[in-house]
């Protein structure tokens, strides 16, 4: 028995990632689905970013922490779609453990860092709305770059202890993950130790980056409604909420499907359903974040002008030429 237990433990090399099934009939279909899903998101992300940069009316804290947004969700998004592309094309659905740990790594390193940086938003704009007098000199360059970096620095250091714990141990049994990517919970089942130990350091991490973040998110805004609604001039009191009006709706789908995903029972009838709240915030809330803050924003949207604009003006130049 020992024997046996010691052969599948050295013989797994691979993991098999069941995604939705086995659907030839639906392959290219969905691949196609991906493709522009992905493609619109890179683009309007980095349209993020590449506006942020550029226009001078956009570098204000609000705008710093939503370049920063975009371009973590430039990187959320290519974790996991171009593995799922090519798997939809080639048909070969096999990951390497290294790589199945690997792409772990990166998604929960992200989705960590989004965890902070939407909470740095949030207090940003509570600085803005409930302390508006002293919001330049307490939103100072050097502080939104210390939010910002310790953000990042937090979602690294945190994935980094979990991961460093997984690498100690050793998979065998099975080699199926019933997920379209290498998901946490998936992975830990497929260790022959006992998994209790695994479970308690990934909730003790998550626990400590999340339950802060998600505090202060809510806190701030619960000072900013608060706020909003003893302003006594309508048209003050909806020019104060559009300012974060585009931050709490990406705040709650985020949040919401992260609270679904996590509180549903882990049973077998209910593993369809855990996929596609999955997707909505790997895949989906990354496409629509840049909809979301562009079609609500005015900032945004005159800085795109601008873009066009001189986007336009070059080709009549060339065309003169």
């Amino acid at each position: 028995m020992a024997d046996t237990e010691q052969g599948n433990q050295t013989s797994l090399t691979e993991f098999i990632l069941l995604g939705f099934g086995s659907v030839p009939e639906l392959k290219i279909l969905l691949f196609l689905l991906i493709l522009v899903i992905y493609s619109v998101t890179m683009a309007g992300n980095i349209l993020i970013v590449v506006l942020v940069v550029t226009d001078q009316h956009l570098h204000t804290p609000m705008y710093f922490f939503l370049g920063n947004l975009s371009w973590l969700e430039t990187c959320y998004t290519s974790t996991v779609l171009p593995r799922m592309m090519a798997s939809l094309l080639t048909g070969d659905r096999t990951i390497s453990i290294g790589g199945c740990i690997t792409q772990f790594y990166f998604v929960g390193f992200l989705a960590a860092t989004e965890c902070c940086l939407l909470a740095a938003m949030s207090y940003d704009r509570y600085l803005a709305i409930c302390k508006p007098l002293h919001y330049a000199t307490l939103m100072n360059g050097s502080f939104c770059l210390q939010l910002a970096a310790g953000s990042w620095i937090s979602g690294f250091l945190g994935i980094i202890i979990i991961v460093s714990f997984m690498l100690q141990l050793t998979f065998c049994g099975a080699n199926e993950i019933d997920h379209f990517f290498c998901e946490s919970t998936q992975i830990i089942h497929l260790y022959c130790n006992n998994i209790y130990q695994v479970e308690l350091v990934i909730s003790i991490v998550a626990a400590s980056i999340t339950l802060p973040s998600f505090a202060l998110t809510v806190t701030s805004y619960i000072c900013i409604i608060s706020t909003i609604l003893q302003i006594s001039s309508t048209s003050r009191r909806q020019k104060a909420f559009s300012t974060c009006s585009s931050h709490l709706i990406v705040v709650t789908i985020f949040y919401g499907t992260l609270i679904i995903l996590y509180l549903l029972p882990k049973t077998n009838t209910l593993r369809d359903l855990n996929k596609v709240f999955s997707v909505f915030y790997t895949i989906l809330t990354p496409m629509t974040n840049p909809f979301i803050y562009s079609l609500r924003n005015k900032e945004v949207k005159e800085a795109l002008r601008k873009i066009v604009s001189k986007c336009v003006d070059f080709k009549r130049i060339q065309k003169c030429y």
